[in-house]
């Protein structure tokens, strides 16, 4: 029973989602200095980072539970099969904010808690509660709160957030769209049925493949940045192109996909992307040679 109580409660933290979150703030704090990050501000800060991601998911999961009720792909969550109440699921979230935030505010900076709580209610009320159900163009907007571990992390170990931070958030953000509209895609039945205007639902499957394609074009420009300004090698940019086309190779064949499933498997990729993508920026910093050209170095103001 404890064993099954553990379980929906760590469902309610949407651990696969928090894991990749949780991974690109670490590659953002190993990024933010020359050697290896302060221990203890690197470990509390991405402690405090997981909490309150998890906190965010719980807080989702209590006001989508409507919706979830009547997609295939959420229906089984545990506000929306009874496994536990609202008030269970809101103390839980309001728990691990809460912890989050000490942890972020004592053990960490003042800075990066901000930023951490911002980022939170970003996800959890801004986006979750309106912006999900007032446009179409949700998945833009909302992706800001997505893309702010890589700037988390690095001001959790630096207290400052350096415009190469920045470069990191871009990337997340331009990632977002094709990411989620690719699985908006294959789940677009689910989405009409709940009443969420996501863009297939509104403008149509085609309309959204030729977004797909677009943002993965735009993506693939941005992720050559951080070489332009000198944050990374060639070894990085190498990785950033090949990855870069293999993704616009699966955008180009979904404008025509060979089955309904397609869709599906470049969501997939896009996971498997963004994660190869920042393992390329954490090798290359560690790498970096007078032998690796590094673009034009950035100059702050």
């Amino acid at each position: 029973m404890q064993t099954t109580m553990f379980r929906q409660y760590l469902e309610l933290t949407k651990p696969r989602v928090v894991a990749l979150i949780v991974f690109t703030a670490v590659i953002g704090m190993f990024l933010a200095v020359p050697g290896w990050p302060p221990l203890l501000p690197a470990l509390l800060g991405g402690i405090g980072i997981w909490l309150a991601a998890g906190s965010a998911a719980a807080i989702n999961h209590l006001i989508d539970q409507r919706i979830d009720r009547l997609m295939a792909r959420t229906a089984h969550r545990p506000l929306a099969v009874g496994a536990l109440t609202p008030t269970q699921v809101l103390v839980f979230a309001v728990a691990l904010g809460s912890l989050s935030m000490l942890i972020l505010v004592l053990g960490v900076n003042l800075l990066t808690a901000v930023l951490t709580f911002a980022s939170l209610i970003g996800y959890a009320i801004v986006y979750t509660a309106y912006l999900k159900r007032a446009t179409p163009q949700n998945i833009v907007i909302g992706g800001a709160a997505g893309a702010a571990p890589p700037v988390l992390g690095w001001a959790a170990v630096t207290g400052e957030v350096h415009p190469y931070a920045l470069l990191l958030f871009l990337i997340i953000f331009v990632w977002t769209p094709p990411h989620f509209w690719a699985l908006a895609i294959f789940r677009r039945d689910d989405y009409s049925r709940a009443q969420v205007p996501m863009l297939p639902v509104t403008h149509g499957v085609e309309y959204t493949r030729w977004h797909v394609l677009y943002y993965t074009v735009l993506l693939l420009v941005v992720t050559v940045l951080p070489w332009l300004t000198g944050m990374s090698g060639l070894f990085y940019l190498g990785g950033a192109l090949v990855l870069g086309v293999v993704f616009l190779y699966y955008a180009y064949v979904l404008l025509n996909p060979p089955d309904e499933f397609f869709a599906m498997k470049v969501f997939n990729y896009s996971i498997v992307y963004l994660m190869a993508l920042f393992a390329f920026l954490l090798v290359d910093h560690y790498l970096a040679t007078p032998t690796l050209p590094r673009g034009i170095p950035f100059v702050p103001l």
